[in-house]
């Protein structure tokens, strides 16, 4: 790429220095795609080492951190003090070079790019040569201009970080409304009148015509099959698809990636999913805990694992969609957050709480009509969640091109308001 004829083009070696520094007394800091951040700070969980801390690095503010991901998402620029991983390398700028402009520089596509020609080893094992990352050329314009540029693209990156902040709340209330939604239809007064009393205190006042009805009496429980590597699989024997915990997700069923397994056709026999099915896993997080998801009959013969439980409906009394949706209620999130056993992140329940779970049971046809009610509702919600999806996508599209952009000179900042910008430019 050509650069404006007033930077300088230096390599990484000459403008970043590494820093070592070890043993200080500092708080746990992690290099995330958002830049490093204190680990106390962080809305997920990340591993912490033992109390031995002695051989991690210092980070300081306007550090740089090349981390185990940044092949993926450029280099993490720090605004704490911290301490990180030692397999991390953290570089400091030389002095006659404003940090500001190569935050930005070290997450545009053009430094990504070459990023990724750096990169050895495959999958996990990938991370970056930095005897290789050294010799990388790096565009060096005048102090000035480095502040003109670091400026620009912060008041514009503000708004756009404050368009996706407001797309995906509006992303959040939309599930919320889907949620009400389902739970108001199914339950009526279960969001305004909760009896709050009795073994189910979120239920409302229930109705004669509508009684409870524990799952175990309108259907039972089909238990898949145990994966074990010392099977004897010799004889009678079929090749078939199975479903695994990763591929049942709330509300579908992913098939991107489906296992094959070999077992003896008895065991077949007994973990073989029907259309209709509604499947359910034994564990995983809590607020996605016995959520149910309806089996179409996607891959003809397909088992299912033991920690997948297939329960089969007694169709004359419960439609499967139905219950599918039920156990996507306040009630459903109700019953299997309150009997459900948590570890530290995780959550399990099993077969006896699952047929215990109450079911509203109206006929057959009104369940079905109610299923229909809540599907076109669904598929509302469906579209304009695909719309906030692909105006997030744009956003992010244009925030890395413009950060590209400015960072290699292909406008001139100090005439530009960060409208149309890009126009003809490369990301």
């Amino acid at each position: 790429m050509t650069f404006p004829a007033n930077w300088q083009t230096r390599r990484a070696r000459f403008s970043f220095s590494r820093r070592d520094v070890r043993g200080a007394d500092a708080p746990l800091a992690s290099a995330t795609k958002d830049g490093v951040s204190l680990r106390s700070d962080l809305d997920f969980s990340v591993w912490n080492p033992d109390s031995n801390v002695s051989n991690y690095k210092l980070v300081e503010p306007d550090d740089f951190v090349i981390g185990l991901r940044s092949f993926q998402h450029g280099i993490s620029h720090s605004a704490v003090r911290g301490i990180v991983s030692p397999a991390y390398t953290v570089l400091r700028s030389a002095g006659d070079l404003d940090p500001r402009f190569f935050k930005h520089y070290f997450r545009s596509s053009l430094l990504i790019s070459h990023l990724a020609n750096v990169t050895q080893g495959i999958r996990q094992g990938q991370a970056i040569d930095i005897e290789a990352f050294q010799n990388l050329p790096m565009p060096v314009p005048p102090l000035e201009e480095q502040r003109r540029i670091a400026d620009f693209l912060n008041a514009e990156t503000a708004r756009i970080d404050l368009l996706v902040r407001k797309r995906q709340a509006q992303h959040s209330l939309i599930d919320e409304r889907a949620y009400a939604h389902v739970s108001e239809t199914l339950i009526p007064g279960i969001l305004t009148h909760p009896l709050e009393r009795g073994p189910w205190p979120w239920l409302p006042a229930v109705s004669s015509v509508h009684p409870l009805v524990r799952l175990g009496y309108i259907c039972r429980i089909q238990n898949g099959l145990t994966v074990d590597g010392k099977r004897d699989v010799t004889g009678d024997v079929l090749t078939r698809p199975y479903l695994r915990v990763a591929n049942v997700q709330a509300g579908y069923v992913n098939l991107d990636s489906v296992a094959e397994i070999t077992v003896p056709r008895a065991v077949a026999s007994r973990s073989t999913l029907r259309p209709g099915d509604v499947l359910m896993t034994e564990g995983g997080d809590l607020d996605k805990l016995g959520r149910g998801t309806v089996w179409n009959g996607e891959l003809p013969n397909c088992l299912h694992q033991n920690h997948i439980f297939a329960l089969r409906v007694d169709e004359s009394r419960l439609d499967g969609h139905y219950l599918a949706l039920m156990t996507q209620t306040v009630h459903g999130r109700c019953y299997f957050e309150s009997t459900g056993s948590r570890t530290t992140n995780l959550a399990s329940t099993n077969s006896s709480k699952i047929l215990s779970f109450p079911v509203p049971l109206p006929p057959v046809a009104k369940q079905q009509a109610l299923v229909r009610e809540v599907n076109t509702k669904l598929d509302c919600v469906r579209r304009a969640k695909e719309r906030l999806t692909t105006q997030l996508d744009l956003l992010s599209e244009r925030r890395q091109a413009l950060i590209t952009a400015a960072v290699t000179g292909q406008f001139d900042v100090a005439t530009a308001s960060g409208r149309n910008v890009t126009d003809g430019v490369s990301a």
